[in-house]
């Protein structure tokens, strides 16, 4: 057995709406191998040895996440905060409730809402290479097709190299101060960000890559749904079988 001399809140960024999925409610609250997107989101991090606390960012007007009966199966503290109009928004707000309970060098992950099929393999190395990091990182998984780019018609305009592209995955740990700073400053200047790595990235720093199953599947659209649920099935996570085992 693993064990981690490091302790990490997890930030679970909840507060969009997913349109994409053509649904009746965000995508975190489909249904999904007996229970919610979220809860088995959720379920990654219950009762890890090195988490201290989830916090959930959701949508001020949220009116699902009330109607959920979520208990972490290890007593994990769970808690919500309110969301923001994009993701950095989110999880920012998340930062700014912690900010009586961490110090700056503490570890903050932050996990996509939509991202249910995160391996416990994947998890733990992650934890491990990141806190020992100066920087910290972040799952990835390296590009394996040919990548095109389009000419803004439909049409290829060329084919781009794909030696040392990687995609970016989640979770993404950084220390709480500097991910904070990061965030701040990133929304200060209007600057695009698009994961927390990116707001790192601005401050000159580079993020450590930590390789990651492409299965960390984000559900996004419709066919996603099935496939996550048999990834969930390959992982024995099957509802009543008690704390995360992936």
């Amino acid at each position: 057995m693993t064990v981690f001399r490091t302790s990490c809140r997890v930030v679970i960024p909840a507060a969009g709406m997913g349109r994409r999925m053509g649904a009746d409610r965000p995508k975190q609250y489909l249904p999904l191998a007996g229970r919610t997107v979220i809860e088995h989101t959720i379920a990654c991090f219950d009762g890890h040895p090195a988490v201290s606390g989830i916090v959930v960012a959701i949508a001020p007007d949220d009116r699902w996440w009330p109607e959920l009966d979520i208990r972490t199966q290890a007593q994990t503290p769970l808690s919500t905060v309110p969301g923001g109009e994009e993701r950095a928004h989110s999880v920012l707000s998340a930062l700014d409730c912690l900010v009586d309970h961490c110090a700056d060098d503490d570890w903050v992950l932050v996990h996509d809402a939509a991202r249910p099929c995160l391996a416990r393999a994947d998890l733990d190395r992650l934890i491990g290479r990141a806190s020992s990091d100066a920087v910290g990182g972040l799952l990835a998984a390296p590009v394996r097709d040919t990548m095109k780019r389009d000419d803004g018609r439909g049409r290829v305009a060329r084919t781009e190299e794909r030696a040392g592209l990687w995609h970016a995955l989640t979770p993404q740990m950084f220390r709480y101060g500097l991910l904070r700073r990061a965030l701040g400053e990133a929304l200060a200047s209007g600057a695009p960000v698009t994961d927390e790595s990116s707001a790192v990235e601005r401050l000159g720093l580079l993020p450590l890559l930590v390789e990651g199953a492409a299965t960390n599947l984000k559900i996004t659209h419709p066919d996603d749904l099935p496939l996550a649920e048999r990834l969930l099935a390959a992982q024995g996570r099957a509802v009543g079988s008690g704390a995360y085992a992936g």
